[in-house]
């Protein structure tokens, strides 16, 4: 089938979302589907080109000329409303591509849904975060789990967050596009449980799938000589933006209460909350690419995922599992979903030292634990191989063509 995958960012900007994306545009190709990704333009990147099989077109925003309004150039987000230079961009690509089914993520959806108004092609959401119910969406206010969206709380958050102007156009465009996305998105994919209950999916037509890692992850074949800085001796790894919501505050202060510990490694991206002390037997490397974070897990002890943040479902738990190491994670978002307590993990009370220090103590200190941990994180890592999932993603674009009683390759009328 013809597949429109659209999403805001794309490779060579690169996070976890993305990687996503991309793995799924190229697995799509590899099992025969033709694929074009519709993403947002950047500096010095061309509006046209192919990689992987797949075909990727960059599209102008009209949000994207405004001075002042993104701190990142390479990152400048799709917002919460339709852009209407974006809205035409996506339409001409769609006469010209006629897609079978456009697959989008997270806020591009909004330059897709006034599509739906001259055309029956189905729409699929993919939901990486909260963004259906937060503006800044991770559920998160004050540097605590929000308890739920409301006008008192999420206005002064989104201001809070975003700046008076910005806040209240973000909070604004989310709250009155949500009963249009309900309305025209034919199917919610969210990436976990926690995803789906809290962005409220009950009563909407949705289904639960994971990400993904690729069939085999060769951990060495990339690797630079930057791997010659990791320990000598096993090791505890943390990856991921070094800031207090991801748990590093928690990490560290953990590990300095832990007798003779092996080193700990952090390798992420540095931000303004990253702590500036490290205790003694701590190593931050900045930054690193994939290929060398992949060599650092296959060379760890134990993996930490010490978010106080709801996670949505984190790749670099599945990671460290198919490299069958060992995860102690928080127990909170999407996390419960990929670590079976006991069994391939440990998890503990988001922001609780005491707990996880107790935890790495334990796994640290029996070695017969940590193979158990690690048979059991082996085991559970082939329900996320990329053969797996993208099979499930395939079978939910079958489902929203036989409701729309939609024919496959050019049957069906296209706008």
């Amino acid at each position: 089938m013809r597949v429109l995958l659209a999403t805001q960012f794309y490779p060579p900007v690169i996070g976890g979302e993305e990687r996503h994306v991309r793995n799924l545009a190229h697995g799509l190709a590899a099992r025969g589907h033709e694929v074009t990704v519709a993403t947002l333009a950047g500096a010095d990147l061309p509006e046209d080109e192919r990689g992987g099989g797949v075909r990727i077109r960059r599209l102008r925003a009209m949000i994207q000329r405004v001075p002042g309004l993104h701190a990142d150039r390479q990152r400048m987000h799709a917002p919460p409303f339709p852009d209407p230079e974006l809205v035409l961009g996506m339409r001409r690509l769609v006469r010209e591509t006629k897609p079978d089914v456009i697959h989008a993520h997270n806020w591009m959806v909004h330059a897709c849904l006034p599509l739906k108004l001259t055309s029956r092609i189905p729409l699929v959401l993919t939901l990486h975060d909260y963004s259906l119910v937060c503006a800044k969406k991770n559920l998160m206010r004050s540097g605590a789990a929000c308890a739920g969206p409301s006008f008192g709380t999420c206005l002064p958050c989104a201001i809070d967050h975003y700046g008076a102007l910005k806040g209240m156009v973000t909070y604004g465009g989310l709250v009155a596009m949500r009963p249009f996305e309900r309305a025209a998105i034919d199917l919610f994919i969210a990436v976990s449980q926690a995803v789906a209950r809290d962005n409220g999916l009950e009563g909407v037509p949705h289904t639960v799938i994971p990400n993904f890692v690729p069939d085999v992850l060769e951990a060495l074949a990339g690797a630079s000589e930057r791997i010659a800085l990791l320990p000598k001796e096993p090791f505890i790894l943390f990856v991921g933006d070094l800031m207090l919501l991801k748990g590093v505050g928690t990490l560290l202060d953990a590990y300095r209460t832990l007798e003779r510990p092996p080193p700990l490694v952090l390798i992420g991206r540095r931000l303004p909350d990253t702590p500036q002390e490290l205790p003694p037997g701590v190593s931050l490397f900045e930054s690193w690419p994939h290929d060398d974070v992949l060599a650092a897990w296959q060379r760890c002890l134990v993996g930490v995922v010490p978010s106080v943040l709801r996670e949505a479902c984190a790749t670099v738990i599945i990671e460290a599992m198919t490299f069958a190491k060992p995860v102690i994670a928080s127990q909170i978002g999407g996390n419960t979903d990929l670590i079976e307590p006991g069994v391939s993990g440990l998890l503990v009370p988001p922001g609780d030292a005491g707990a996880l220090a107790a935890a790495l103590a334990e796994v640290i200190g029996d070695a017969g634990l940590r193979q158990r941990l690690s048979e059991g994180s082996a085991s559970r890592a082939r329900q996320f191989r990329a053969s797996a999932v993208i099979a499930r993603i395939e079978d939910a674009y079958h489902v929203v063509l036989a409701e729309r009683g939609t024919a496959v390759a050019g049957d069906s009328a296209h706008a």
